[in-house]
């Protein structure tokens, strides 16, 4: 069975208190143990839940989208405004910038998987309209002990984990594909309900967007050109994206322009200089200037750091 969660978006009244993370357990703005990409983390339910007495206190992730799998025990979850139990074998999708705490039931057995919400975006407008429901709005599917997709899922899981564990080559692209294989299984599965009316049609305009991101981030589009190409204003839009994604259509395109970059700085074995004229940064020095504001390092040490392929001659 799946069920579409009727709660409004975090970021239109969230309480001050509230911590905001933009990777999973580290807050905004802090540098923690990340995946190689950093686009990805998960971890059993038990590794983080078990340390707090099996209660994890109200949160946000910011630009991050985190799917909840329960294959055994349960839990009472808050998703702002809304409550209920979740029992296995079930999952939950969250989409970023909502607000939600869990209350588990001890020994709980699952998996908490953790994706850059602009992961979400490449891999072609097909691809982009058919995942778009997963971060269209918090949704939750509940699976029968014998429910095939279950156990598809449960494998891949198991798969992610051991990959994200390893230090083997390939360890990047291989998480890509068992992630996109989790995530599509997934938002298969939502496609048979679909949104209806109304919130179908914001979500096909913003899935449009997506696409229109996908293909002319490189080519740096501003914000008014995106709205004129889907027949528009820049409000409107704004508006749009602030409901769907809880941020600006200008952060959308900068967050998938930033991931390009560290993708090519991870696997391209080419001067910084060079991926800059690739990315479509006229001049090297400003495209350097861009990442550090969003990463807090430089393109060269992201690199070093993160034991990229290194520069080519």
């Amino acid at each position: 069975m799946t069920t579409t969660i009727p709660t409004p978006m975090a970021h239109a009244r969230r309480p001050a208190a509230v911590p905001i993370f933009s990777l999973y357990g580290e807050q905004d703005g802090v540098a923690g143990a990340e995946s190689q990409l950093e686009f990805v983390h998960i971890e059993l339910i038990a590794t983080r839940s078990q340390r707090y007495d099996w209660e994890i206190a109200p949160h946000a992730h910011r630009g991050l989208l985190q799917m909840l799998c329960v294959f055994g025990g349960g839990a009472r979850v808050k998703l702002d405004g809304a409550s209920f139990e979740l029992r296995a074998a079930a999952a939950l999708v969250i989409p970023p910038g909502v607000v939600h705490s869990f209350q588990f039931s001890p020994g709980t057995q699952g998996y908490v998987l953790t994706v850059a919400e602009s992961l979400l975006a490449v891999g072609g407008s097909a691809q982009s309209a058919l995942l778009e429901p997963l971060r269209a709005q918090p949704q939750r599917l509940e699976w029968g002990s014998a429910d095939d997709v279950s156990q598809r899922v449960a494998t891949l899981l198991e798969q992610i984990l051991d990959e994200f564990r390893s230090a083997r080559s390939g360890r990047g692209q291989m998480l890509d594909w068992l992630v996109r294989a989790v995530l599509l299984l997934v938002a298969r599965r939502l496609s048979t309900a679909p949104l209806s009316g109304a919130a179908r049609g914001r979500a096909d305009l913003f899935a449009r967007f997506r696409a229109l991101v996908e293909a002319h981030f490189s080519q740096h589009w501003p914000v008014p050109r995106y709205a004129k190409a889907l027949a528009m204003t820049e409000n409107r839009l704004n508006r749009l994206c602030q409901s769907l994604a809880g941020t600006t259509a200008f952060d959308l395109v900068q967050e998938r322009l930033l991931l390009e970059a560290r993708r090519k700085l991870f696997y391209i074995a080419a001067p910084v200089s060079q991926l800059a004229y690739e990315l479509g940064f006229s001049d090297p020095a400003y495209f350097c200037r861009f990442f550090k504001k969003h990463t807090g390092i430089a393109p060269s040490t992201f690199r070093r750091q993160r034991g990229g392929v290194g520069d080519a001659g």
